[in-house]
């Protein structure tokens, strides 16, 4: 019995050891040690212990403390973030060094959005140096002049020492901490800004094409592939550091809401772009409609955050709505048979599948994170889709441009057939001008001998006349006295007239005197400028015209007149509106160019306007005097 009660104590004792050093091995925390075969490492589940301050008042001697480390908490996750945007986070590592490497080693964190980070790093005495980062410090106080934030190690012992590390950020931040060596950093580094440079180069060389495609074409698609590849470009760098590096590395401020600025502009111009590739408008007007509500609900939420909440701008996953919206466009006018819609549901694809795969990773689904590839995975996608996109471009172009040759064709065809039909009208016309001259000369014969006839019969009419003209003569001598009587008579009682042109050339017998006259008509009740208003003047340039003596401006006595640019002689006008007044517009024009010898198309035209003038101003004659036909003189 006690042989057997040993061995069941001691088996029971053997495994409460064994499973105690087994849990033990499994939740403390991993250490990782320096080693020169060990160019990087990306600290990631256990590696890394965490806690959250949601008061934000812990000290670094409490949270250093023995009492404080049954606190942090061993990371599930990859990468743990500061998901609680009100908390302090505080993070630490364990390192064990190795003085005996040849290479020196650096810290790195990816995350380039931090605000503050304080690191708490230990020294070979056992005290604390302390070295604070972030955004929201001038990028001139970084350790190194790099887009992320670095610490180099003093590995000057072999002891494993514990690193802390207080992150407080506006916006949600990954503690992606990487342990790397010197050489495998500036490696890495030169790489990284190499393809850094073919990105944005890209970006750039799209752009510069396509404002020169708009410059030349002013098709607003081509601005808007600008002004949205610009502003992917934006986003990119003020996320990745490049910006706050090159562009503004004094202006903290403005570095924590950039990113804000590139997104909206990125989600407004890729649905202006969508209109207007896909000619929305026309082929899908409620969905062109859609597109506007969009775009204002999305310029209202941004105001609001610049206004009121910045913390708003943290909710990038809503920009899920616009990119959405412009991939279902796409899609619904490609199945409605626009063939450069298949570029764009292809570009927009990719950018869509980078955009969940982000989404994802910040629901908690860690699997997805492949490092380096998933972290620039959007990036990736968006090359991808500009390349995409400017197919689309290109295939519209195309598509437009076999349209017009076609139309072009068509239009030839139809020109030859006009030609073809020209030719075939000529040919009959021909036939028929050769038919009817043939009809024409044998009917000229017929004339021919009928005017021999009438020659004849005119020289006996001939001397009949001769002796008819010799009796005339002696009664045109005693006519002539009643005739010109009665003509007077029948003239002035056609035209109601007082006086004939003799008469009346009398009162107005040359240009002097009925300028005189326009003269008196015109500013009877004093001189006013047309132009300033001004009543003084001085003697123009031209006879009886007036020159203001404000602004220079000279009138003439014609002007605003019926007179004015008139080609009759002036006196001779007088007359005609006389006549015409005097006849209340019954007198013909063939009679007006009779009695003025001026040609009957000069009197028929100005004959009209004169009438004109009459029936406008019939009431303002009803009560005229003798004289009535001056009111019709001023225009």
């Amino acid at each position: 019995m006690f042989n057997r009660f040993t061995l069941f104590f001691l088996s029971t004792l053997i495994q409460t050891l064994l499973i105690f050093l087994f849990s033990t091995a499994i939740y403390a925390q991993k250490v990782v040690a320096i080693d020169d075969h060990v160019t990087q490492h990306i600290f990631n589940f256990n590696e890394i212990e965490w806690l959250k301050d949601k008061q934000n008042k812990l000290s670094f001697e409490k949270i250093s403390s023995k009492e404080f480390d049954p606190h942090f908490i061993k990371s599930l996750k990859s990468t743990p973030q500061t998901t609680d945007l009100k908390a302090t986070y505080w993070f630490r590592i364990k390192i064990k060094h190795n003085s005996k490497a040849d290479k020196r080693y650096l810290l790195e964190f990816f995350d380039q959005t931090i605000d503050h980070v304080t690191a708490y790093l230990p020294q070979k005495d056992g005290h604390y140096k302390v070295k604070e980062f972030g955004d929201q410090l001038s990028f001139n106080q970084r350790e190194l002049h790099h887009k992320n934030f670095e610490l180099y190690l003093n590995n000057d012992n072999n002891e494993t020492q514990v690193y802390y590390f207080k992150f407080q950020s506006s916006q949600i931040s990954d503690a992606i901490i990487v342990l790397r060596s010197v050489d495998w950093f500036i490696s890495y580094a030169l790489d990284e800004y190499f393809y850094f440079g073919i990105f944005y180069g890209m970006i750039l060389v799209f752009s510069f094409y396509n404002l020169i495609m708009f410059i030349a074409m002013r098709q607003r698609q081509y601005l808007y592939y600008v002004l949205y590849n610009l502003s992917v470009g934006f986003f990119e760098m003020s996320t990745d550091g490049i910006a706050y590096q090159y562009l503004w590395s004094t202006a903290t401020t403005w570095n924590q809401i950039a990113y804000a600025f590139a997104l909206y502009a990125t989600s407004v111009f890729a649905l202006l772009f969508t209109k207007e590739l896909l000619f929305v408008k026309a082929k899908a007007p409620r969905l062109n409609q859609f597109i506007l509500y969009i775009i204002g609900i999305r310029t209202a939420l941004f105001l609001y955050s610049l206004l009121f909440d910045h913390s708003l701008f943290t909710y990038k996953f809503l920009e899920f709505i616009p990119l959405a919206v412009a991939f279902y466009t796409g899609i619904y006018i490609y199945k409605q048979g626009y063939k450069p819609a298949r570029f764009f549901v292809l570009g927009y694809s990719f950018l869509f599948i980078g955009f969940m795969l982000k989404f994802f990773i910040m629901l908690g689904f860690e699997w997805l994170n492949f490092g380096v590839f998933t972290y620039y995975s959007l990036s990736f996608c968006f090359v991808l889709e500009m390349v995409f996109l400017s197919f689309a471009i290109g295939d519209k172009v195309r598509i437009l441009k076999t349209k017009k040759e076609k139309v072009q064709r068509q239009m030839i065809r139809q020109m030859a057939e006009n030609a073809k039909l020209k030719d075939t009208i000529n040919q009959q016309l021909e036939t028929k001008v050769e038919e009817r001259t043939k009809e024409v000369f044998h009917k000229s014969l017929i004339i021919e001998a009928k005017n021999a006839e009438l020659l004849e019969v005119n020289d006996r009419l001939q001397q009949q006349a001769e002796e008819i003209s010799r009796m005339n003569i002696l009664l045109e001598q005693d006519n002539q006295e009643l005739q010109t009587n009665v003509e007077k008579v029948t003239r002035d009682r056609v035209m109601s007239a007082d006086v004939d042109f003799e008469e009346f050339s009398k009162i107005y017998p040359d240009k002097e005197s009925c300028n005189l006259f326009l003269s008196e008509l015109k500013w009877k009740n004093g001189y006013t400028c047309r132009k300033c208003k001004n009543t003084h003047y001085y003697s123009g340039h031209i006879s009886y015209s007036r020159r203001c003596s404000k602004c220079g401006y000279e009138e003439s006595v014609t002007a605003y007149t019926v007179f004015q640019n008139t080609r009759i002689p002036i006196n001779k006008a007088f007359y005609m509106i006389f006549l015409i007044y005097s006849s209340k517009g019954k007198i013909s024009s063939h009679k007006l160019a009779e009695i003025l010898n001026i040609r009957q198309s000069t009197c028929w035209t100005y004959g009209s306007k004169i009438k004109l003038l009459m029936e406008e101003r019939k009431t303002v004659l009803k009560k005229a005097n003798k004289n009535g036909w001056s009111q019709l003189v001023l225009e």
